[in-house]
């Protein structure tokens, strides 16, 4: 599916207006999905830039909004955190955002550390908004502020932990560990949204990222996980070095696919893969 990109400044979002890049397949159509997407960098990036991923899961027929969202107030908890919760919330108001419509099912997204903005903000959906938010989609989400799996002590190979490390350091620069800032740590997870959990086998964030999918699982919430095998590049998602070209986008539209299909169905529970 041809995916066509656009521009544009969410003006009334609540913490001010938030530049973002909107992804939608050509064939999208009424109905189509809202996805809010959180790029990754290690907490540390700004600005606007092209995504692979948000392509990817355009070409499923989502409209994908992927927002500066570090950009309006600053980097450090809990300031990432309000914004992409405030741009939940205009979303949320299909008709005043201009994006998707009353039948769209709307989900967040992200990978690496925004996958940590996307868990925190499925948190506080469950918390103050909880009809309005119909999944998350987790991809080798950036969970875990002690970096102390087994999976991770081999970032080293492909350039990753010490960045991971002085990027967990700037984000938490505000001082405490909430557990919407370290999703892997908070004691109360039950009553989130639906997940889709995507990692590889050769993920450093790949032990992280399941156990999370585990701890889901055993709170009573709808879990799909995928794991790649090893070879497919998975590590490029996040700007991790690879010595081969990634060939993931295809899993990456057969999973949201499915997992669209999922939630669309719902109370059936997901299948975890």
């Amino acid at each position: 599916m041809t995916v066509q990109v656009k521009d544009m400044v969410m003006e009334k979002v609540a913490t001010g207006p938030v530049s973002a890049r909107v992804y939608q397949g050509a064939e999208f159509g009424k109905g189509s999905p809202i996805v809010l997407f959180f790029h990754g960098g290690a907490f540390m990036r700004s600005g606007v830039k092209d995504s692979l991923v948000a392509e990817s899961l355009a070409k499923a027929g989502a409209i994908v909004a992927v927002p500066d969202y570090n950009a309006p107030l600053g980097n450090v908890f809990p300031k990432p955190l309000e914004v992409g919760y405030s741009i939940f919330s205009y979303l949320a108001n299909k008709r005043a955002s201009g994006i998707g419509d009353r039948n769209s099912l709307l989900i967040v997204a992200g990978e690496e550390a925004g996958g940590n903005i996307a868990a925190g903000v499925a948190f506080k959906a469950r918390d103050h908004y909880a009809e309005a938010l119909n999944g998350q989609v987790l991809i080798s989400p950036l969970l875990d502020p002690f970096m102390g799996t087994s999976s991770i002590r081999k970032a080293d190979g492909i350039g990753m932990r010490q960045r991971w490390a002085e990027g967990w350091s700037h984000y938490l620069s505000g001082g405490g560990c909430h557990p919407y800032a370290a999703p892997c740590l908070c004691s109360r997870i039950a009553g989130v949204a639906p997940a889709l959990v995507l990692t590889a086998e050769d993920d450093p964030l790949r032990d992280e990222t399941l156990g999370y999918a585990d701890r889901l699982k055993q709170a009573d919430v709808a879990v799909r996980r995928n794991v790649l095998p090893a070879g497919t590049g998975w590590p490029s998602l996040y700007g991790g070095k690879c010595e081969q070209a990634p060939n993931w986008e295809q899993t990456i539209t057969d999973q949201f696919e499915s997992f669209v299909r999922d939630i669309s169905s719902q109370p059936i529970a997901l299948k975890t893969n």
